[in-house]
């Protein structure tokens, strides 16, 4: 049985929309695009390598399949370890409105969540990935559907732009199960869910 991960990166306020290029996603008039690039080291690519690695298969939202669809198939290298994994694995879109998509071994597949990510959790091979994907990112955890979160964290407040967490959706607790600080201040912490979120009240003593 398949994983179901999802890796995102993240300013200090949250703020996931284009992190790679300044025309990555301007909707909703953002132009901070590009922000993670001045924090680019070794210690993030090594990170995302590990994590390509252990690929079987990708689920992603439209726009980051179009972004990511309009780079990847040029990076011919077959090293690459992003790009081997992206132009041979199994990819599998999110949308309402794409009405083909061309990539070598794309599917569409409808926005019922639940029922996609139980399919494909049905899958062999250790992961089913989710990268980017601000819209299907929010409606998963939502749903409390990834068994596991990657979080990388940069050190840079935008103060506008989509963000990963959703309003709504079930409070549920999560398991640290690792972390590590790249060169240049960025934070990369993996959590696992545990169940539902407790609480408690900080009480004087009588």
């Amino acid at each position: 049985m398949a994983r179901l991960t999802l890796t995102a990166f993240l300013t200090l306020d949250g703020v996931m929309q284009a992190p790679g290029g300044r025309d990555e996603d301007r909707s909703g008039g953002f132009d901070h695009g590009g922000w993670l690039v001045p924090f680019a080291d070794e210690d993030m690519g090594r990170f995302v390598t590990e994590v390509f690695d252990r690929a079987g298969a990708f689920l992603l939202g439209r726009r980051t399949y179009e972004i990511f669809a309009s780079y990847w198939p040029r990076v011919t290298d077959l090293g690459d370890p992003i790009a081997s994994r992206l132009n041979t694995l199994p990819k599998y879109v999110v949308s309402r409105t794409l009405a083909k998509a061309d990539w070598h071994n794309t599917h569409l597949v409808g926005d019922d969540l639940a029922e996609t990510a139980a399919r494909l959790g049905e899958r062999p091979g250790p992961e089913v990935q989710v990268h980017g994907s601000a819209r299907l990112a929010q409606g998963l955890i939502a749903r409390n559907l990834p068994d596991e979160l990657n979080l990388l964290v940069f050190p840079v407040f935008l103060g506008k732009g989509r963000r990963l967490f959703p309003e709504g959706g079930a409070p549920t607790a999560y398991e640290l199960t690792g972390h590590r600080t790249t060169s240049t201040g960025a934070t990369i912490q993996t959590y696992r869910p545990t169940g539902p979120a407790e609480f408690g009240t900080f009480a004087l003593p009588e």
